[in-house]
C-alpha cells in the first residue's frame, strides 16, 4: 500500500483500474452540490453509477455495508442530476458497489452489480 495515498484514494484507484477492464470511465468523483458518485462508467447503451467503499479490515463490517439507505438516496439523486445535466434520459442505468478490503499488503475486491 502506498504511504502517500489515503486508504480511500487507493481503493478508488484500484476500482478505476478494475472498471477500465470492462467499460469506459466517463467521470470520477462527479459532484452535484455536496453529493458525489465515485465512478460513472459506460458500455454500449448502459451507464453505471459505481460507489467505491474501502476498508482496512472487516473488523467493523464489510465495506458494502456502509452504503445505507441515506447513501443510496444520495447516489440516486446525483445520478438523476447527471442524467439531466447531460440530457441522457431515458437511458439504461445500473447502480453498483465495488467493495475493497485490505489485508495487509493485499486486498480483496468484490463487485456487487445492480444493488438498488
Amino acid at each position: 500500500m502506498a504511504n502517500h495515498l489515503s486508504l480511500g484514494q487507493q481503493g478508488e484507484l484500484i476500482a478505476q483500474a478494475y472498471v477500465r477492464r470492462y467499460c469506459t470511465i466517463l467521470h470520477v468523483n462527479w459532484k452535484s452540490g455536496r453529493k458525489e458518485i465515485d465512478i460513472i462508467a459506460g458500455k454500449e447503451a448502459q451507464i453505471y453509477f459505481i460507489e467505491v467503499k474501502t476498508r482496512s479490515t472487516d473488523r467493523f463490517g464489510w465495506p458494502e455495508e456502509a452504503v445505507n439507505a441515506r447513501k443510496e438516496e444520495h447516489i440516486r439523486s446525483v445520478a438523476t442530476d447527471y442524467l439531466q445535466y447531460y440530457h441522457l434520459s431515458p437511458v439504461a442505468i445500473r447502480f453498483d458497489i465495488i467493495a475493497i478490503t485490505f489485508w495487509g499488503d493485499t486486498y480483496e475486491l468484490e463487485h456487487l452489480k445492480d444493488v438498488f
